[in-house]
């Protein structure tokens, strides 16, 4: 082969390695004092992270959840930053507000205060899990169970979408007007939380409603939702311990394999910064991403 053409085939192998082949880049963990640590977020506007805590169980209402505040470098400013929740899983923030899912309800905390502003109850709701905000302040809430999706907009509670074509909806990221969905799967267990095919990644355009499956074959049973600066995504199997990166054409590479429980996890595409809490081990660990798969 001559000599040009073998160093242009090596530079294409090289650009799509996978961007975690290896465990050295960790960068640090966090683990004392965590309590089955769901979802990572970065809040841009303040520049903490923030990690909520479900302590109990994923269903009860004991009141022993918690929200810990740190920053991007691994130093916890408040362990319990916000606590007196129940289960509280998905956050994202708007305006600075921060927003958190908790079994059946919504709340809503000043970040600059750590002080509550409001709380939505959503009567019906069984597993709300991810939660997700559009530009204009909306807020999207899976319930996993209920294979169901909320909304909330305007001081308004409504019904955004239910059924099984949702694939019962746990990881929700919203991109200009398309929501992102990793779902669990279908033919849903309640007893145990498990589907007899795993779930899909896809896209719902927010005023049609219209899904779009990004992978056309079943993928996992899906959890954090995040892009990755490039038109792709990273997503999380919470079952499978597996961290993907999905193209926009529905590629799928998996970038690593971990324990059960890798939850919600936060990225930061300038800093190529992945944030990922680790449930089943109460462990944060924050690693170097040096690059994405092609889409």
């Amino acid at each position: 082969m001559h000599r040009t053409c073998l160093l242009t085939l090596l530079f294409t192998i090289f650009l799509n390695l996978p961007a975690l082949a290896e465990d050295d880049k960790e960068l640090w963990k966090l683990t004392e004092g965590f309590d089955g640590p769901e979802s990572a977020y970065y809040d841009v506007a303040s520049g903490h992270l923030f990690l909520s805590h479900v302590a109990g169980g994923g269903d009860e209402k004991d009141g022993i959840g918690w929200i810990s505040k740190l920053t991007l470098d691994g130093q916890l400013v408040e362990l319990k930053w916000f606590d007196g929740l129940n289960s509280p899983k998905g956050l994202r923030s708007h305006d600075g507000t921060l927003w958190v899912s908790d079994i059946d309800r919504i709340v809503a905390i000043d970040i600059a205060t750590g002080n509550q502003l409001k709380e939505v109850q959503i009567q019906g709701a069984a597993f709300l899990n991810d939660l997700a905000i559009g530009p204009t302040g909306t807020v999207y809430v899976a319930d996993m169970v209920q294979s169901a999706i909320y909304q909330y907009k305007d001081d308004e509670l409504s019904l955004f979408d239910k059924g099984e074509h949702l694939e019962h909806p746990n990881g929700l990221l919203v991109v200009k007007d398309t929501l992102y969905v990793g779902a669990w799967g279908t033919g849903f267990h309640p007893d145990d939380f498990s589907t007899d095919i795993l779930g899909h990644f896809y896209s719902i355009d927010i005023p049609s409603k219209k899904k779009t499956l990004i992978t056309t074959k079943p993928t996992g049973h899906l959890d954090g939702v995040e892009i990755d600066g490039k038109g792709g995504f990273i997503v999380t199997d919470w079952v499978n311990g597996k961290l993907f990166h999905i193209t926009s054409t529905g590629t799928v590479t998996i970038l690593q394999k971990y324990e059960k429980g890798v939850a919600d996890h936060a990225y930061v595409p300038s800093k190529r910064l992945l944030l990922l809490p680790h449930m089943m081990n109460n462990t944060l660990t924050a690693f170097r991403m040096r690059r994405m798969p092609r889409r």
